[in-house]
């Protein structure tokens, strides 16, 4: 029986009243603050203040916690709008705000399909707005998106991680490694990726994400018109 069929154990006030969204709450906590790296069983009973075999009536073990995880931070991603295109556009906007606000989350993305409550709320959503779309296009569309979205915020994720670690941002990595472009374009080895490189606009996250979904949206629309 999975962890979201399960029923709790008979509450204990005493030492501390627990349950499974206390747990979890703590968790994201320790996560936010300190990668998935900071998370375990006996890190997050110091946070709730219990003994660590004490969770082990809630869950069988760190995978059931990191699922519970996921899929509260599924609660964030609420897809809206009036028809498919601006359902998926919303679907792909309020992924990547909920990983930015949970950087971890874009490292727990992908694989196998979430089936926690919110996560199938959320594909309800999606699923229901493609009522018109044929039924065995649906799931690629949706996947094809998701994919987008997985493969975007885990490039910007990688990115804030090595301006943390390197105390450089973007900007002046780029400036930093200008002279050896520079010369390297000099050669005339590369003259299209030259050509790209220093004439082409240079667009920060939000446009290039938005510009690269509308791509997407575009082939998809095109594609189930035929």
């Amino acid at each position: 029986m999975l962890v979201w069929e399960r029923p709790e154990p008979p509450n204990r006030p005493v030492p501390a009243p627990l349950n499974r969204e206390r747990i979890v709450r703590a968790a994201i906590q320790l996560a936010d603050a300190d990668g998935l790296e900071a998370v375990s069983l006996r890190k997050v009973a110091g946070v709730l203040g219990v003994g660590p075999m004490r969770l082990y009536s809630y869950l069988a073990g760190k995978e059931e916690l990191l699922d519970l995880m996921v899929d509260a931070v599924h609660a964030e991603i609420r897809p809206v709008g009036d028809g498919w295109r601006e359902v998926l556009r919303s679907l792909a906007e309020t992924t990547r705000q909920a990983a930015h606000e949970h950087e971890w989350l874009a490292d727990l993305l992908g694989g196998r399909p979430q089936l926690g409550p919110h996560a199938l709320a959320r594909g309800e959503a999606v699923v229901a707005a493609l009522g018109a779309v044929d039924v065995d296009d649906i799931m690629p569309v949706v996947t094809a998106v998701d994919a987008y979205v997985i493969g975007a915020v885990r490039r910007e994720i990688a990115e804030r991680r090595a301006e943390r670690a390197t105390g450089m941002d973007e900007k002046r990595w780029q400036a930093s490694l200008g002279p050896y472009l520079e010369r390297t374009f000099a050669t005339g080895r590369f003259p299209a990726l030259a050509t790209v490189v220093r004439d082409a606009a240079h667009l920060d996250a939000d446009h290039t994400f938005r510009l690269g979904l509308d791509f997407l949206l575009d082939g998809i629309e095109a594609r189930i018109a035929k």
